[in-house]
């Protein structure tokens, strides 16, 4: 499943902008047998843990890697540090799993970013705004074709809110609800970020000719 599609939900597939596969795989990626799994990772089962570390760190990564490259192997390192810590106190299925992992990653970036004092605002009230329309096809259509490292490059160039909504829900595998939770904005305020991001990902991959 490609980008746009992932984001936007159409159903027509958008095969060329893939994030390297690692946008495929559904919420039972850890097949039925993941409360076992959850079950002796709690414990510290070595052969559990690989099981979660090689199933999500690989999305991490790429999530770090597009906002803060040079940090990114340390950031992720921290995660699942985080992770291990924690996992004796998390309760819930394979989904809720991830998503729980991408709200430590998102905040081990708001951390970076506190300690490094940079600090971003969206400049438009988004709250104006969530009545907007999801993009049309030709957004879509602007993201065919596009090989994974191209669509990374381009989302590393948006907005950092816009960035983190598109790497969430695509990389992530998330729903609107569950990045709404993790960034701590209302779910039409993320649409509307998903439809900025994208709009902006078709201009900039066909030079404005959208």
């Amino acid at each position: 499943m490609g980008l746009a599609e992932r984001v936007t939900g159409k159903r027509r597939a958008v095969g060329g902008a893939r994030l390297d596969g690692a946008a495929t795989a559904e919420a039972g990626a850890f097949g039925t047998g993941f409360p076992e799994l959850l079950g002796a990772a709690k414990v510290g089962a070595p052969w559990a843990m690989e099981a979660i570390y090689r199933e999500l760190h690989p999305r991490v990564l790429a999530f770090m890697a597009s906002r803060a490259p040079r940090e990114a192997e340390d950031l992720s390192s921290e995660v699942f540090v985080s992770v291990a810590e924690g996992l004796s106190r998390f309760d819930g299925n394979a989904r809720q799993l991830r998503s729980w992992v991408f709200t430590i990653a998102y905040r081990r970036l708001s951390d970076l970013r506190r300690r490094a004092q940079r600090r971003r605002t969206e400049p438009v009230a988004l709250d104006e705004l969530v009545a907007l329309m999801p993009p049309g096809d030709a957004e879509a259509e602007a993201l065919d074709a596009h090989s994974s490292a191209e669509a990374l490059r381009a989302i590393a160039r948006l907005p950092s809110s816009q960035a983190e909504v598109v790497l969430l829900r695509v990389v992530g595998d998330l729903s609107v609800e569950e990045v709404s939770a993790i960034v701590g904005k209302r779910p039409g305020t993320v649409r509307v970020l998903q439809h900025r991001a994208l709009a902006g990902l078709a201009r900039g991959l066909t030079g404005g000719q959208v």
